[in-house]
C-alpha cells in the first residue's frame, strides 16, 4: 500500500511538526480506509498556536490594518473558497461521508460567508451618544477582543468553521481553530487559503488532535478572549463554565431534538419532501434535523405512507456517487450511538415501520438505514434525546395547543419547522415555540446574512449576521471634556 499523506499543524502561517512527535489516522467512513496521518495536538502545540495568534494580534500590520482592506482580503479568501471548490469537495466528503452532491452545493454558497462580512468589515461602529452635559463629548468604539479560540465538529467542518472565522477575522481578530479529529483535512487546506490571500502569519491557526488533549488546552489557555464551539450540549455545558470562570466569552451552537409540524390544511407532497430532507439529508447528522415530526391525525396516515415510501427508496452508497442519496455515518462510534438509540425505541415499546438497521452501502462502510419509528410518545429517550442520525420518530397531533406543548416539551430550543397554509396559524406558530429558527413550508433554509440561535440546551450567543460580529467585539465609552474652563469641584461630580 502507498504511503499516507501526514498532515502536521498550520501554527504562524507555516506547517508544524506536533511536540510529541505523534500522528493518527483519519479514516474514509464510506471504505473504513485510512486516509491520511494527522498530528495528534497536545497543550505544547496549543501554547505554539495562541502565542502565534497573539503576536499577530498585536502586530502592526493586522492591528493597524483598516478595516476596509480587512474586508479585502475576507473576499480574497472567498473567490480562492470558489476557485479550489472541488477539490474541498472531494477532501470532505472522504473525510465525513457527506455526499458529493450536497458539498459541491455547499462550496458554491460558503464564499458567501467571506463575501458578507467583507462588505461587513468596514461597517462595524460606535455612536455618538447625546448626553445633558453639552462640553462633553461621548461616543462608543468596537474593539476586536484578541485571540479567538474554534473548536468545530465533524459534521460539516468547512461551514460550521466558516460561521465562526469569517466573523471573527471580519473584527479584527486572530484565531486558533481545533477541529475534530474525524475531519482535518478541509479546515487545514483553509487556513492555508487564508495565508494565501493575504492575512498575516498567525493570524489563522490550526491544531489538529483530540478533544481532551488538545481541545481542553486550548479551552484553558489563560490568553485567549473567547471560546466558539459547535457540538454536544454535554461538552458546550463543560466550556461554558471554564469560560465563566475566567470571565471570558463564548459562543456556543449545541444539541437539537427539533421539531416537524405538519396541520391538517399543509400540502402534504410538499411537508412530506421537506420531512424527508428535515431527517435523511446528510444521513441526519445536523444539529437542526427535523427528528421529531408532529402530524394532525387527519392527515398522519397521508404523511407516514408518503414519508415511508419515500425512505424505503432512499439510495445508500459511496458518497461520491452523484446518485446515491445517503452516506455513512462519520465514523463508527456514530454508527454504533445510532444503532443503539433504535434498540432502545424497540425496548421501550417503539415499533420501527422502516430500516433499523446498520448497512455497509456495498463498500464496508459505516451505513445506517433511514429509519422511522411509530408507536412513540414524548416520553421515549428516543424522542426526547439527539440522536445524531437517519432516525425518525413520528407522532400524532389533534390540537394546536396540544402540539405546541408537545413540541416545547424539551430541553432543546434548536429549530422548529411548520407546514400549513394558514397565514395567521404560521405566523401564531413562529411565534409560540421556543425555537431559535422556525422554518415555514420549508425547512433547512440558512444565509450567512441571517442569524441563528439556539434557545435553551441548545446554545448560546448567535452566529451568521450582523448580530454575530457584537460577540467578537467589545464596547468601549469615550468620553471627552471638550471645555477649556476647570474641571468641576470632584465632590460634586457625578458617579
Amino acid at each position: 500500500m502507498p504511503e499516507l499523506r501526514t498532515s502536521q499543524h498550520f501554527i504562524g502561517g507555516r506547517w508544524v511538526e506536533p511536540a510529541s512527535g505523534e500522528y493518527f489516522e483519519s479514516t474514509n467512513p464510506a471504505t473504513r480506509q485510512a486516509l491520511y496521518r494527522a498530528a495528534r495536538g497536545n497543550a505544547a502545540d496549543i501554547e505554539r498556536a495562541v502565542a502565534a495568534a497573539k503576536k499577530a494580534f498585536e502586530d502592526p500590520g493586522w492591528r493597524d490594518l483598516s478595516q476596509t482592506r480587512r474586508g479585502h482580503l475576507l473576499r480574497r479568501l472567498g473567490d480562492l473558497i470558489a476557485a479550489n471548490s472541488e477539490e474541498l469537495a472531494h477532501m470532505e466528503t472522504e473525510d465525513n461521508g457527506k455526499l458529493l452532491r450536497e458539498m459541491r452545493g455547499q462550496l458554491t454558497t460558503l464564499p458567501e460567508y467571506y463575501y458578507y462580512y467583507a462588505g461587513l468589515a468596514d461597517k462595524i461602529h460606535g455612536d455618538f451618544i447625546p448626553t445633558s452635559d453639552r462640553q462633553v463629548l461621548n461616543y462608543t468604539a468596537r474593539e476586536p477582543l484578541g485571540v479567538i479560540g474554534a473548536i468545530t465538529p465533524w459534521n460539516s467542518p468547512l461551514t460550521l468553521t466558516s460561521s465562526k472565522l469569517a466573523p471573527a477575522l471580519c473584527a479584527g481578530n486572530t484565531v486558533v481553530i481545533k477541529p475534530s479529529e474525524y475531519t482535518s483535512a478541509t479546515v487545514l487546506k483553509l487556513a492555508e487559503l487564508a495565508l494565501e490571500a493575504g492575512f498575516p502569519p498567525g493570524a489563522v491557526n490550526v491544531v489538529t488532535g483530540f478533544g481532551a488533549e488538545a481541545g481542553q488546552a486550548l479551552v484553558d489557555h489563560r490568553d485567549l478572549a473567547k471560546i466558539s464551539f459547535t457540538g454536544s450540549t454535554a461538552t458546550g455545558s463543560r466550556i461554558a463554565a471554564a469560560t465563566a470562570s475566567r470571565f471570558i466569552g463564548s459562543t456556543l451552537e449545541l444539541g437539537g431534538k427539533s421539531p416537524n409540524i405538519v396541520f391538517e390544511d399543509a400540502n402534504i407532497p410538499n411537508a412530506a419532501r421537506g420531512v424527508v430532507a428535515g431527517i435523511f439529508a446528510a444521513a441526519g447528522q445536523t444539529c437542526i434535523a427535523g427528528s421529531r415530526v408532529f402530524a394532525h391525525r387527519s392527515v398522519y396516515d397521508e404523511l407516514l405512507e408518503r414519508v415511508s415510501e419515500r425512505a424505503k427508496s432512499i439510495r445508500i452508497g459511496d458518497p461520491l456517487d452523484e446518485t446515491t442519496e445517503l452516506g455513512p455515518l462519520a465514523f463508527e462510534g456514530q454508527r454504533d450511538k445510532v444503532a443503539g438509540y433504535v434498540d432502545l425505541g424497540r425496548s421501550e415499546g417503539a415499533r420501527v415501520l422502516v430500516g433499523g438497521h446498520p448497512a455497509d452501502g456495498g463498500l464496508g462502510g459505516y451505513f445506517y438505514e433511514p429509519t422511522i419509528l411509530v408507536d412513540v410518545d414524548n416520553s421515549m429517550r428516543v424522542v426526547r434525546e439527539e440522536i445524531f442520525g437517519p432516525v425518525l420518530a413520528i407522532m400524532p397531533f389533534d390540537t394546536e395547543e396540544e402540539v405546541v406543548r408537545l413540541a416545547n416539551d424539551t430541553e432543546y430550543g434548536l429549530a422548529a419547522g411548520v407546514w400549513t397554509s394558514n397565514l395567521s396559524r404560521a405566523h401564531r406558530m413562529a411565534a409560540r415555540l421556543d425555537a431559535g429558527t422556525v422554518w415555514v413550508n420549508t425547512y433547512r433554509a440558512m444565509a450567512p446574512m441571517s442569524p441563528r440561535q439556539g434557545f435553551k440546551a441548545s446554545g448560546v450567543g448567535v452566529e451568521h449576521g450582523t448580530e454575530t460580529v457584537k460577540e467578537y467585539t467589545r464596547l468601549k465609552s469615550i468620553w471627552i471634556n471638550t471645555s477649556e474652563e476647570p474641571v468641576a469641584d470632584p465632590f460634586t461630580m457625578r458617579s
